[in-house]
């Protein structure tokens, strides 16, 4: 997580610089990534992220963890027998078109746990990365769409949500779908500024900032890489 939350960290420094020098969003016409792409695209990678946790409720998981192959984040650190007999968590659950939460049994529901300790994770780098465009005095606040999002797999599978987490139909769906995810415009955009490459040392891309250190404490304008 780290290496990709700096990276990106990155990007929406370099945004947040041109949107406060030239005093716009627009920052596509200085070759940089504005701040409602990279939401569509937080949208996409988050959601499908979410999916390659499994089910909900998991037999698997629960043979595995058994068995010793599968544990929880921190395992050694939590405070109970580890067993997890009798145990219960809570999923998600739809029912009747509307969304809840049931208890399940600790044990094969696994994968939510782990799930949800992902997305505590991703919701502290959403947050670091808006105090970067906070300190820039830019008034856009990046966020991670609701868990019911764009989802293939487990309970949510069946069914159109809105980033909000408001089921909506297929209709609405389709007109909508490229206010919240990547477009083909905008992956041709990113898939220009990939055509265009950097090789000088100590200098950047225009779509992001230059790291706050070097690799092993060097300068940026290090020659990491010889070519010829």
């Amino acid at each position: 997580m780290f290496v990709g939350e700096t990276g990106v960290m990155r990007i929406v420094q370099r945004t947040s610089e041109l949107m406060k020098e030239h005093d716009t969003a627009d920052v596509r016409a200085f070759g940089a990534v504005d701040l409602p792409m990279l939401q569509r695209y937080i949208n996409f990678h988050y959601s499908v992220s979410l999916d390659l946790f499994g089910q909900e409720v998991s037999t698997n998981a629960a043979n595995y963890y058994t068995l010793g192959l599968k544990g929880r984040l921190d395992e050694t650190s939590i405070d109970d027998d580890h067993l997890l007999e009798g145990a219960v968590y809570k999923i998600p659950a739809v029912e009747a078109g509307a969304m809840r939460l049931l208890e399940a049994p600790a044990l094969t529901a696994l994968n939510e746990r782990l799930r949800d300790d992902y997305i505590r994770d991703c919701a502290r780098g959403v947050m670091r990365w808006n105090k970067v465009i906070e300190r820039h005095g830019v008034d856009f606040e990046l966020k991670l769409p609701h868990r019911a999002f764009n989802r293939a797999i487990g309970v949510f599978a069946g069914i159109k949500a809105t980033p909000a987490g408001e089921i909506i139909g297929e209709a609405e769906w389709a007109r909508r779908r490229e206010e919240w995810l990547p477009s083909e415009e905008d992956r041709a955009y990113v898939q220009s500024l990939m055509t265009a490459p950097v090789i000088e040392p100590g200098k950047m891309a225009n779509w992001i900032a230059p790291p706050a250190r070097g690799i092993d404490g060097r300068p940026a304008e290090f020659e990491y890489v010889r070519f010829g």
